[in-house]
């Protein structure tokens, strides 16, 4: 990870509402921006800025979430997110994270993420896929 990676940056995105992006449990007329499509936006975001200050070979995955999403952005809306770096601790980051419609302010919150090697990482998934296969042919016998 570079040393660039300080506590203050900050990057927006802009995204309008589409039907990918909203609820369809409630009606058409209530189509509105999901919760679980939030979190992935500022998933996304997070870690796209994040990568601007990875090395090679480096990544990274969230490991924590606290959101509120208190208002109902319609199908077709702008949204505006924004984070900011809040805090470096060696290869965990944790942000803080905005929203805001065409109209209000809908969401406020943290989210952090750990930057990891990917070969690392890809061993350890591995390692722990072998270790499930290997328990599940125990658990059959």
């Amino acid at each position: 990870m570079k040393n660039t990676l300080v506590p203050g940056i900050a990057a927006t995105r802009s995204l309008t509402v589409d039907r990918a992006r909203t609820i369809d449990f409630l009606g058409e007329e209530l189509r509105v921006y999901a919760t679980p499509e939030l979190v992935r936006d500022f998933e996304i975001t997070c870690r796209e800025l994040l990568l601007e200050h990875c090395d090679p070979g480096e990544d990274s995955v969230g490991t924590g979430l606290s959101i509120t999403h208190s208002g109902a952005s319609l199908l077709g809306m702008p949204v505006e997110l924004r984070v900011e770096v809040a805090e470096v601790n060696g290869r965990m980051v944790k942000f803080t994270v905005s929203a805001r419609d065409g109209v209000e302010a809908i969401s406020a919150g943290e989210h952090t993420r750990a930057v990891v090697e990917v070969e690392k990482l890809r061993a350890r998934v591995r390692a722990k896929a072998a270790k499930a296969a290997a328990g599940t042919a125990g658990a059959r016998q």
